[in-house]
């Protein structure tokens, strides 16, 4: 693989979201996918999604909150009924990546974003080799407008990878909204 030049300005960001089965990317798994592709504008790109099939052995290794959650949200059942094999995933989600950004590398960008990136690194090395050591994290700019400016953004909880992703670029909008001068 040629070595990608991560000083290049970068013209995209990757949104990406995981559900998993805990946040141990030892033990747990990754169970979803949603990745979207926006400009500087927040204007989507392109968007996927994956749900991934993992044994039952691997779903009960899951942590009580996980298994409560994507058991209320329909999740664990499309694992099991419409899970698509990992490495396939693994590599569709590649040439996702590869075909926006190309020799750009991918900014990955969402909330608490680190984790998700722990979890790539362990289970999607391919995926890992395509991203820029640099990431976006909204939680970052959530603890600066919470503490010191008392502004909140109020995002659903339905802990589903899309509509997650569709959060966290809906609140990165509002406080730079904010940050501008405009009404939140």
């Amino acid at each position: 693989m040629t070595e990608i030049d991560k000083t290049i300005v970068p013209t995209k960001l990757l949104w990406v979201d995981l559900e998993m089965t805990g946040l141990d990317a030892q033990n747990d798994v990754i169970l979803e996918v949603a990745a979207i592709v926006t400009d500087f504008d927040f204007k989507v790109l392109d968007k996927y999604e994956a749900v991934i099939w993992q044994s039952d052995e691997a779903l009960e290794r899951g942590n009580e909150w996980a298994k409560q959650q994507h058991a209320s949200s329909g999740l664990l059942e499309r694992v099991r009924m419409a899970g698509r094999p990992e490495s396939d995933v693994t590599h569709e989600l590649a040439a996702f990546v590869n075909a926006h950004f190309g020799d750009e590398p991918a900014i990955l960008a969402g909330n608490s974003i680190h984790n998700d990136r722990i979890f790539i690194k362990r289970w999607w090395p391919e995926v890992e080799d395509l991203l820029h050591y640099r990431m976006l994290d909204v939680s970052s700019l959530k603890i600066i407008m919470q503490a010191k400016y008392g502004v909140p953004f109020e995002k659903t909880e339905d802990h589903r990878a899309l509509g997650d992703i569709e959060a966290s670029i809906a609140e990165l909008k509002f406080y730079l909204k904010w940050l501008r001068g405009g009404s939140a």
